[in-house]
């Protein structure tokens, strides 16, 4: 989002991955045969519709979809975009509207009266979500053979990860200057990685800076926005105490199109993660 405002950040940190709501990986619309005319009203909806649909069945996708925090934003190139109004997505007369937050809460219920099918995507909150969704939206798609291949890719990458001795420690730290304990997708992350999340307390909370004051990480998973970071006098991020992890603990920089939205993708952050990971054990 070039010009995305920090609360879209701030969004996307307490709910996409944070896992928040406990809606079901993704609900499957009634509707026969394969969808021909698939529209993506979000960014996290689109990474699915472009990993899973075949390119000519894409008859549009979300503004944000070749932004830099989309993690398939190369194979958005050249696709129509379509901005996330009923309106606007029924005029193109798409046979499956596909999201996870696009267009708010009141779009299912308006483009289904339409007679359009939406397939919902829901929050994930661990990597069982992340496959139980992965299988939900290629069903929904007509392209199950493609799901259990991107599910297959990932469990053969989690395997080949080896389990770590005394596991560092590790604390996740976002621009907004929050990070995330137990009970969220980033604390699965951490785990599978074979590292220990520096952050006790459940779900996302601001950085424990107190804390931190008496006790150091053995690394820091730092979120990098690129171009689309945006400073905050007020983030906690910014205090001398998180600056100072900065620049003494080794920082495996996450980018944000890693972990924006629950996905396969994940698993390029978790490799990173355990590779500086397994460089601390080896010290």
């Amino acid at each position: 989002m070039g010009s995305i405002s920090e609360a879209v950040f701030r969004l996307v940190a307490w709910t996409v991955l944070g896992g928040l709501a406990a809606c079901s990986p993704a609900e499957q619309p009634t509707r026969l045969g394969q969808p021909t005319r698939i529209v993506s009203l979000d960014y996290c909806a689109d990474q699915y519709v472009l990993k899973l649909a075949p390119r000519e069945r894409i008859l549009a996708v979300s503004p944000d979809a070749e932004k830099t925090f989309s993690y398939m934003r190369g194979h958005a190139k050249g696709l129509r975009q379509v901005r996330p109004r009923a309106e606007d997505v029924l005029v193109l007369q798409p046979d499956l509207v596909v999201r996870s937050y696009g267009g708010g809460p009141n779009v299912t219920a308006f483009v289904e009266r339409m007679g359009t099918p939406v397939l919902q995507i829901g929050f994930t909150s661990d990597l069982d979500d992340v496959r139980d969704t992965i299988t939900a939206v290629a069903e929904g798609l007509g392209q199950q053979a493609r799901g259990a291949a991107v599910i297959a890719e990932m469990d053969t990458r989690l395997a080949a990860l080896r389990a770590l001795p005394d596991a560092p420690a590790a604390l996740y730290m976002t621009p907004a200057g929050v990070t995330s304990g137990p009970g969220t997708l980033v604390h699965e992350m951490l785990h599978a990685a074979g590292l220990v999340n520096f952050q006790q307390e459940p779900g996302w909370r601001s950085l424990p800076l107190e804390r931190l004051a008496r006790e150091q990480p053995d690394l820091v998973a730092a979120v990098i926005w690129g171009a689309t970071n945006h400073d905050d006098n007020w983030s906690a991020a910014r205090h001398p105490i998180a600056r100072q992890q900065l620049r003494e603990r080794p920082v495996v920089a996450l980018e944000g199109a890693w972990v924006a939205c629950g996905g396969w993708f994940l698993l390029d952050a978790i490799e990173a993660l355990a590779l500086t990971g397994s460089r601390e054990t080896a010290q």
